[in-house]
């Protein structure tokens, strides 16, 4: 059984049983959810819901059932086909609809999709409003329109450039900077939505070099499309040519962004938004928000900025952009590479880090390796426990906190240890029965002696 249903929306493999993979029958009941959702909480005027997709060989099959059970459900459908994440959601609010659906699984490998569920501010649905969703499709109780109420149909697919127009507007972005450094760079869009948008963007911002691999959006990923080192030797093999001065990966749906070094060394993907902050708040002074397991380096790049503090939030996008809102930060977002700038939208949004980064190079004439050294150097290790399906994990982790209470400790999602000069965070997984170890120092040597650590510390309790 691979079908997932959390506040991030469903997903799972596609074919097989129902009720247990993502198949047509179960894409109808969570649409058909999804839209009395819509209808009991969005009190406008709008009767569109946005339908955008990732490059994945199942998406136009996902799609069609979508779009049509949209339209049985009385709902108009706006679909803006092969589209990245952000620019969907962008397109719920420049359109003026009252939700949308991005048709995408995100870095899962290519058998996977899934339903991520949008509100009309293009934002995904709080923890809340995807239990109901959930709930109601349980229950199955759906009422579909009669013939003389079923919804419109339309498409339009002119958003990938609405959208870069809104990154080239921003008032941090400097296309002529960009223009005048004259850049060389490498793409990895791991035969997806990126290798439609990004060659258009970076054409625009006026790279003078952009050469690609796997940019065809075939759905069809030559690698594993989450965009670790490990999974990016062709990439690393290019850069090492020497012929470009950095190098950029995302994955199937393009909200998260990793960077190589001219060099062909990994920039790091903790790192992407660290670079974005240093330059946003140089020039825009506020505070910023990441997840508690994002390096601590996002925190002393905005100390070193007077009056600027840095706020932690509980793991998950809608929970930083929660966070974000109620402390009026200027930056934000994820260690996975995912930058969230609200001057442009609450959504982590790759085209807007390419831009900023790009900008912040240009400015500083620097090496995009000279540019890596100029920032605070952490390494984070990450390791899992794997558990009996008995366990009681929140009394185990209630007693790890216990333990540690003469410590710095962050309990809004698992037990996050802070130490002056280093951290470890422990989470449950909402999946299976395994508790994630995530923790940070200075050198690697030290992350893994403090993970290791706390293995041992979890096993004695057990014990």
């Amino acid at each position: 059984m691979t079908l997932i249903k959390t506040i991030s929306g469903f997903r799972g493999t596609i074919g097989g049983q129902p009720g247990d993979t993502l198949n047509p029958l179960d894409i109808v009941k969570f649409v058909s959810a999804y839209a009395i959702q819509r209808r009991n909480a969005y009190k406008g005027e709008s009767n569109t819901i946005v339908v955008g997709r990732d490059a994945r060989i199942s998406g136009q099959m996902v799609s069609h059932v979508v779009c049509g059970t949209l339209m049985g459900m009385g709902f108009d459908v706006l679909n803006i086909g092969l589209a990245s994440t952000p620019t969907t959601e962008l397109a719920v609010t420049l359109s003026k609809a009252c939700g949308g659906l991005i048709l995408t699984a995100s870095h899962n490998p290519r058998q996977w999709n899934a339903l991520k569920m949008l509100n009309e501010q293009g934002e995904f649905l709080n923890k809340q409003e995807a239990e109901e969703v959930i709930a109601l499709a349980d229950a199955a109780q759906f009422d579909y329109a009669d013939v003389d109420h079923l919804g419109s149909y339309t498409e339009d697919f002119t958003y990938g450039q609405k959208h870069i127009d809104l990154v080239k507007a921003l008032r941090l972005v400097d296309v002529e900077a960009i223009r005048k450094a004259h850049f060389r760079v490498a793409l990895d869009t791991v035969n997806s939505v990126g290798g439609v948008i990004l060659p258009e963007l970076l054409k625009q911002l006026g790279v003078d070099v952009v050469e690609g691999l796997y940019l065809e959006p075939t759905g069809d990923f030559q690698h594993n499309p989450e965009p670790l080192e490990k999974n990016l030797g062709d990439l690393k093999a290019l850069m090492q040519t020497g012929r470009f001065d950095i190098g950029f990966v995302v994955d199937p749906d393009v909200d998260r962004l990793a960077l190589f070094c001219e060099n062909g060394e990994m920039y790091g993907e903790e790192y992407t938004l660290v670079t974005v902050a240093d330059y946003v708040l140089q020039h825009q002074k506020g505070n910023t928000v990441s997840n508690l397991s994002s390096t601590c380096a996002l925190r002393d790049v905005t100390e070193r900025n007077k009056g600027c503090r840095y706020y932690p939030a509980a793991v998950g996008e809608v929970n930083v952009v929660t966070k974000m809102k109620e402390v009026g930060a200027v930056i934000g977002g994820e260690g996975n590479g995912g930058v969230i700038y609200p001057e442009s939208h609450y959504g982590r949004d790759a085209l807007v880090g390419i831009a900023l980064i790009l900008t912040y190079l240009a400015k500083k004439g620097c090496k995009t390796s000279e540019l890596r050294a100029s920032l605070p150097s952490y390494v984070i290790s990450k390791n899992r426990i794997d558990l009996d399906a008995s366990i009681d994990v929140d009394a185990l982790l209630l007693k790890v906190k216990e333990a540690h209470q003469s410590e710095q400790i962050t309990d809004i999602d698992g037990v996050k240890i802070d130490f002056p000069d280093k951290w470890i965070h422990l989470r449950k997984s909402n999946t299976e029965p395994i508790i994630r170890i995530y923790s940070e120092a200075a050198t690697e040597q030290e992350a893994d002696q403090l993970a290791q650590s706390m293995i041992e510390e979890v096993k004695q309790l057990l014990s």
